[in-house]
């Protein structure tokens, strides 16, 4: 479920407070004592832990840390041709529905990057795929950022294929590491 839009298009996170630039990784995440700390319970929307059959999930952290600031779970699906966004969030201190004031912007583009990322890393060309939460949040893809409403497995479903992903993947500059957690 696709829970993040695009606040601002940018290279490296944004922290409101203070409006510095942070540079950012993406670290994958494989063990599932470790995912175990983010669940519903404390508004990660879904148990993560759970995810790790099925997915490769992947974090955006502030580079040299594991400060998580953004989930992102990514199924291969050949069929498709695409990858599929099983689940993306932003930390719940930058999501906005849950707190009045965010810490830092640019999560949600930094997960769709990694997404198409993955896609063009497979062979896809950066074709991604998922299920939108809502219809505000789908309708924000389709306007912003050429997304197409595909509705074929879900009445919120997008997909964003070719110069629209290339549009999202080319501002971000954040470091693929080799760690694992």
């Amino acid at each position: 479920m696709i829970c993040i839009t695009i606040d601002e298009l940018s290279p490296c996170l944004k922290d409101v407070i203070t409006g510095e630039k942070v540079e950012t990784e993406v670290i994958r995440i494989k063990r599932k004592t470790f995912l175990s700390k983010f669940n519903k319970k404390n508004g990660w929307y879904v148990n993560w832990q759970d995810l790790l059959l099925d997915n490769e999930i992947y974090a955006v952290v502030l580079k040299g840390s594991i400060d998580i600031q953004g989930l992102i779970a990514l199924e291969n699906k050949a069929d498709y041709k695409a990858i599929y966004i099983s689940w993306a969030v932003a930390a719940p201190h930058n999501n906005p529905e849950l707190v009045d004031k965010k810490r830092y912007n640019g999560v949600g583009g930094h997960l769709l990057a990694i997404a198409i990322d993955r896609s063009i890393q497979i062979g896809y060309n950066g074709d991604i795929t998922g299920f939108c939460r809502s219809e505000k949040i789908m309708y924000h893809f389709v306007r912003e950022y050429n997304a197409i409403k595909l509705s074929m497995l879900h009445e919120y479903q997008i997909g964003i294929f070719d110069e629209a992903s290339k549009r999202i993947r080319e501002v971000y500059d954040y470091e693929w590491t080799d760690e694992e957690l």
